[in-house]
């Protein structure tokens, strides 16, 4: 009798020592409480054991959490409604405090996060939401991190996700992307336009030393155009032989002009040389 006794003791101890043994991941910390109060040290990973009935071990996960922020609608301060979504990366540093301060520190950090991205909204205009979000999304952390740091949480980083904007705004961005696509087209067609205007400017100035020039490049322009297969060739007549002509006349004028002067006054020039005159002016020999 006295010997069954003492064996379920036996057994009942060993079932109490046996109970008492824990594991603790490597991403976990343990937090013991003996009765309702945190006795001991942080438990690391590992095996470790506690008293059933005592001790109760708190596992807190020490990984980085990822917590998507719901969608949040706000007014900017250019007076734009948006919706914006965000994601939020976190971990616990002290386990001892995200237990023992907060009831729910993810459920915390959560409302946070929406009421600061709302806050972020109203602060920012439109511009700087599509255009520079590093910026605000480095104001978000800070107006997330100063509140966890109390809760034994350190705030990662925080990304803005998405803004959502209403119909009428795209419509709007989009009729003013397409004017500033279609001044800069112009722009560059001016631009163009301008450094054509000064190459033919000086191409011009450069033929106009050289007659010889002008006329191989009408002659480049009637090969170009009898290239087209055209039925009919229509030629411009050569400026540089009206020149020709011109100095010519002008040149027997003046041969005319000093053989009168030469001669005495009252007498008619010889008729031989009026007619060699016109035979001058007719290009004859």
């Amino acid at each position: 009798m006295v010997l069954d006794v003492v064996v379920g003791l036996a057994a009942v101890g060993a079932i109490w020592f046996g109970a008492g043994f824990r594991v603790v991941r490597q991403f976990e910390r343990g937090v013991l409480f003996r009765f309702g109060r945190v006795s001991e040290a942080v438990r690391g990973p590992g095996l470790t054991r506690i008293h059933p009935g005592v001790d109760r071990l708190r596992k807190v996960n020490m990984q980085i959490v990822t917590m998507p922020v719901p969608a949040q609608d706000g007014i900017t301060r250019d007076n734009v409604t948006v919706r914006v979504d965000a994601v939020v990366y976190f971990n616990v540093v002290d386990p001892v405090r995200a237990i023992v301060d907060v009831q729910d520190y993810i459920s915390a950090i959560g409302q946070v996060a929406q009421t600061s991205l709302r806050s972020i909204i109203g602060k920012s205009d439109l511009d700087d939401l599509l255009s520079n979000r590093e910026r605000l999304n480095q104001g978000l952390e800070l107006l997330l991190d100063s509140p966890a740091l109390g809760w034994g949480v350190h705030i990662d980083r925080v990304e803005i996700k998405d803004v959502a904007l209403p119909e009428s705004m795209k419509r709007s961005m989009s009729r003013q992307a397409e004017a500033e696509r279609e001044r800069r087209a112009r722009v560059i067609s001016a631009d163009g336009e301008l450094q054509a205007s000064e190459k033919l400017a000086q191409a011009a100035r450069r033929m106009s030393e050289s007659p010889a020039a002008l006329q191989l490049r009408l002659l480049e322009t009637i090969v170009q155009v009898s290239s087209e297969k055209n039925s009919t060739l229509v030629l411009p007549f050569p400026v540089e032989l009206l020149r020709f002509l011109e100095a010519s006349t002008t040149k027997v004028h003046q041969e005319q002009a000093e053989s009168a002067g030469a001669a005495p006054n009252g007498a008619s020039p010889p008729a031989e040389s009026e007619n060699d005159d016109q035979k001058l002016a007719l290009g004859t020999p």
